[in-house]
């Protein structure tokens, strides 16, 4: 991959990956040869090293073979529609490139899957065709958030405290340290009563991914919603990826729960997630049945129904709050944390460390120790909840 030990900055990381993935591949083994007298014994099973039985029925099969499988067919034609297909789960599962696993456990390396893609872009450069340019516009995408796989790797080796401790220290005790564990088991285990969160829930427990959207409003919802600290419920997510990546994974867990300091603070309306991402209901009805007899009109509000006494409380959880009263709480929160002067002194050092660089120099200093803390407008411009969310 791309991360480089003992990094000082950013400066030139970008040029650098770039010079990275460049180098050849090294070239496989013809054959492995077989080590005389080695007799490893019976592979041992879960129950045999004390490790609780991972049930997970849906999850994509492993391997190298399987790997490459997926990346022919991704650059073959099924990433066509990538760019807009990710954001929902509904068409995430088979639209995006599900390299993820093999990235995180070495059967694709980083740097082969980056060749192929450009080796791909460079065969779709003379094909005029619709599909070509489609094909074409969804892989320079693609290509794009392989640099970020290993731009956020990079800020867990630049700074590894970032798995226990906040990014931004100003947040130090906004968020309780003890966890609720009644919000945090209906969290995990897709019983909040806000049918569009169950569902993404439950469909990464059974099958170990999530598209990325979905997981930044699972992450959003916990923090936000449910105030709950994002160690605890990083650590449930982490469990149940099985592209598990510490780096890219620590550093988004932090990111969408608004303690980088250099993010901009989103927190996601989950009704309106379900109405955007999944329009007709067939997401929620697949992995919510209890929700059957809710009609279309209320399925991401089963609340409004006027059936909902018979069901709500019973068959299928109330909700775990008011999640716009919540959230609006969360903001206020969230508003001291950020008013100091200091606060913005400090996000500087922070984007110097580990912001991107798009040209491959360093940010411009113009503003650092200068920037005045914001207004309450100004924050609330800052944290969107529903409009955009």
């Amino acid at each position: 991959n791309g991360v480089q030990r003992r990094l000082a900055d950013r400066n030139g990381w970008a040029k650098a990956w770039d010079r990275f993935m460049a180098e050849p591949c090294a070239p496989s083994p013809k054959s492995l040869k077989p080590i005389p007298d080695l007799a490893p014994g019976k592979i041992p099973s879960l129950k045999n090293l004390g490790i609780a039985a991972d049930h997970c029925p849906e999850r994509q099969p492993g391997g190298r073979k399987q790997g490459l499988d997926l990346l022919d067919s991704f650059l073959a034609g099924r990433g066509m529609h990538y760019r807009r297909g990710m954001s929902s789960p509904v068409t995430g599962f088979s639209q995006c490139s599900r390299l993820s696993p093999h990235l995180a456990f070495g059967s694709l390396s980083m740097r082969e899957t980056a060749q192929a893609v450009w080796r791909r872009l460079g065969e779709l450069k003379s094909d005029k065709s619709p599909d070509a340019k489609a094909l074409r516009a969804s892989l320079v995408s693609f290509s794009g958030r392989l640099h970020w796989h290993c731009h956020f790797m990079q800020k867990l080796e630049s700074e590894p405290r970032i798995e226990f401790s906040n990014f931004h220290r100003a947040y130090d005790g906004v968020r309780p340290q003890e966890v609720d564990p009644q919000r945090l088991a209906g969290w995990a285990s897709g019983e909040t009563g806000f049918p569009f969160v169950d569902a993404c829930m439950r469909a990464l427990n059974a099958t170990g991914w999530m598209n990325f959207r979905m997981r930044a409003m699972l992450m959003s919802f916990a923090s936000y919603q449910l105030w709950l600290p994002w160690r605890p419920t990083g650590l449930h997510l982490a469990r149940q990826f099985t592209d598990y990546e510490p780096g890219i994974h620590w550093s988004q867990t932090q990111m969408q729960s608004g303690t980088t300091g250099i993010n901009t603070v989103r927190v996601y309306n989950p009704v309106k997630q379900g109405y955007d991402q999944d329009p007709d209901g067939a997401f929620v009805r697949r992995w919510v049945p209890e929700l059957e007899p809710v009609p279309d009109a209320f399925l991401q509000e089963p609340w409004k129904w006027e059936g909902a006494a018979n069901l709500l409380g019973k068959a299928y959880p109330d909700r775990i709050v008011d999640h716009v009263a919540a959230a609006k709480e969360a903001q206020s929160r969230i508003y001291g944390a950020r008013r100091s002067s200091s606060f913005y002194a400090k996000a500087d050092e922070i984007q110097e460390k580990h912001g991107s660089r798009k040209s491959g120099l360093p940010p411009t200093n113009q503003r650092r120790g200068r920037r005045r803390a914001p207004s309450s407008e100004q924050l609330k411009l800052e944290l969107s909840l529903d409009d955009k969310n």
